[in-house]
């Protein structure tokens, strides 16, 4: 097998899905099963369980997708050293973000790092705000855009970016534009589309908690524009934080319910481990975005 075979194996492992996997390598998800069975023949064993609609790694997955990280690593490690420039800041940088993060936080941090360390490449998974510190904490990303919480993330750095109120949004084509009442009564009277889990839920179910609320769900999902687009239905209004409303494609299809003081503000910014560890290649990786984030945010 050869390093791009690994790399495949790799992708595949940390998106557990065919077909975002070949997208990011720019191939199709057959010949990307062709690799994985090309690989899984050499080492006698399976490595991905395709048994079911879910792609899942195996024990003997998980050690090696160890292996192919670790090689791949050295790799760059030694493609480093032979090149002769110890200042020189390479490799691949492991973002986790939002949708809305990526058109609002994201452009400014990546013009300034690209400007300042041009080696360095990115990769960005997308996904649901809510599990953008797991994603930290598990080593798929180096750093991530979320909500931060109030008591902070135990051994996280986190760094402050814009503030932006929880609101309920409306569409304005739908039939909840002229709603009245307390955040109470709209809770009481009007479906709403809530986040499953996140900053945003819990905060929610805590407020109607202890209000002795008994809220009308009309649906639940996974990540602010998940929420918009059912809202757009006119099922009801959405939970989500001001800032996906005054940006990106939903810009100007929306009006806004007040949630409350209670719900409070999100409190936008980058999140990352507060120990710098792993090879040198990563470690220099880690003090770049560290400075970068210390100068300009």
């Amino acid at each position: 097998m050869n390093f791009y075979e690994l790399e495949a194996f790799v992708i595949l492992a940390d998106t557990l899905h065919f077909g975002k996997a070949a997208s990011k390598l720019n191939m199709s998800p057959s010949a990307l099963s062709r690799i994985i069975s090309r690989i899984e023949d050499e080492m006698e064993t399976t490595l991905i369980d395709r048994s079911n609609r879910q792609v899942a790694i195996t024990e003997k997955g998980n050690l090696f997708y160890k292996y192919a990280k670790d090689t791949l690593e050295k790799r760059s490690e030694i493609k480093e050293a032979i090149s002769g420039n110890d200042e020189k800041v390479s490799g691949i940088l492991k973002l986790y973000a939002s949708v809305t993060a990526c058109y609002t936080i994201l452009p400014d941090f990546i013009k300034r790092l690209n400007k300042k360390y041009p080696d360095i490449q990115l990769s960005v998974e997308t996904g649901d705000p809510a599990g953008a510190i797991a994603a930290v904490k598990e080593g798929r990303a180096l750093l991530a855009v979320a909500a931060i919480p109030e008591s902070g993330v135990a051994s996280m750095d986190t760094v402050s970016v814009q503030k932006t109120p929880l609101v309920y949004a409306a569409a304005k084509n739908g039939p909840f534009v002229n709603i009245e009442g307390s955040p109470q009564d709209i809770v009481s009277s009007v479906p709403l589309i809530l986040p499953k889990t996140g900053l945003a839920r819990t905060r929610f179910d805590k407020w109607v908690k202890s209000r002795n609320v008994k809220p009308i769900i009309a649906a639940e999902t996974e990540g602010n524009e998940a929420i918009l687009a059912i809202a757009q239905l006119g099922l009801g209004i959405g939970l989500v934080p001001q800032i996906v409303l005054e940006n990106g494609p939903y810009k100007g299809e929306f009006i806004s319910h007040t949630a409350g003081n209670a719900l409070g503000y999100y409190d936008v910014g980058f999140i990352r481990k507060a120990e710098i560890s792993g090879t040198p290649l990563n470690r220099k990786m880690q003090e770049a975005v560290e400075q970068i984030l210390r100068i300009y945010y």
